[in-house]
């Protein structure tokens, strides 16, 4: 196995710079440092070393290594159970809460992450059994590759387009352009909301993007987002000044009503672009057969 040793640790080096590499603690304030990284960094560690020594071990006709791998998915789910379990704990003492298909993608970003370590290692320790620069620069490619899948996600500005709403009031009801929102009784708190709410109108840009943007979880992602960068004028127990959205029926465009404490709309839209679409809230019914023309 001697001879091996160069290429797993080629492989093991290329692994680990690649989870460093994904890793990073954004506005959501998570993985938190430095212990949420060490934890992330130890599993990137082990994944690495997992993909690395595999390699050498299938060439050699040692068919453990397979057990190895499927050992190696199994606590990689439970990372993703870890992430989950932690990510709810925190959300329930949120003022304005991630909600759970949020966290659940966050969790499965942090276990895939991990294979992509793992994959990572084996690429670079095979092709660096035939030749040492040949693995390094395979260990090259291979890190422009990860940070392109972890790059490829889409954004709400790829399916959306953003424009500001005025929020206006008839009697107690509140709306957002001509978007209803909700009942605000006192009017002492619908002059604080007049003074210092934002609405926000999205556009859905396709039928696929209307019914993804109609799913509540990819909304409140929206308004978590927003509040988590900007801040919110929130505290316990003042339900009417709690940010929410609303969809119009007829088209799918959404009204978004939030309380944020930068309220410069230019601030909100750049916040607002980047939100992530979330793979749980992805919809994509112009690819079905409805029977249309049948």
């Amino acid at each position: 196995m001697g001879k091996y040793l160069i290429p797993v640790l080629i492989g093991i080096a290329f692994g680990y710079i690649a989870r460093t590499a994904l890793l990073r603690t954004d506005f959501r304030q998570y993985p938190t440092y430095p212990q949420g990284r060490i934890i992330h960094l130890s599993f990137g560690f082990i994944a690495a070393f997992i993909g690395a020594v595999a390699v050498p071990s299938l060439l050699e006709s040692d068919w453990t290594a397979v057990t190895f791998l499927g050992l190696a998915a199994t606590q990689f789910r439970e990372v993703r159970k870890m992430e989950r379990d932690t990510l709810e704990k925190i959300d329930e003492q949120e003022l304005v809460k991630r909600g759970t298909p949020f966290i659940e993608g966050m969790a499965q970003a942090f276990e895939s992450r991990n294979y992509l370590v793992m994959f990572t290692a084996i690429v670079a320790t095979l092709f660096s059994v035939f030749n040492a620069w040949l693995g390094v620069v395979s260990g090259f490619v291979m890190l422009v590759v990860v940070k392109l899948l972890n790059n490829a996600s889409k954004s709400l500005a790829d399916v959306a387009e953003i424009k500001e709403g005025q929020i206006r009031f008839e009697g107690p009801t509140m709306f957002v352009d001509d978007i209803l929102i909700k009942n605000v009784g006192l009017a002492s708190t619908r002059k604080t909301i007049e003074e210092k709410a934002v609405g926000i109108i999205v556009i859905p840009k396709s039928e696929d993007a209307i019914v993804t943007l109609s799913h509540p979880g990819q909304r409140q992602a929206m308004i978590h987002h927003i509040c988590n960068i900007l801040g919110a004028y929130i505290d316990t127990g003042e339900a009417d000044f709690v940010p929410l959205s609303k969809r119009d029926l007829d088209d799918g465009r959404i009204g978004i009503f939030v309380m944020p404490r930068e309220r410069e709309f230019k601030q909100v839209y750049a916040v607002l672009k980047k939100v992530p679409i979330l793979d749980s809230a992805i919809r994509l019914p112009s690819e079905a057969h409805k029977g249309k023309g049948s």
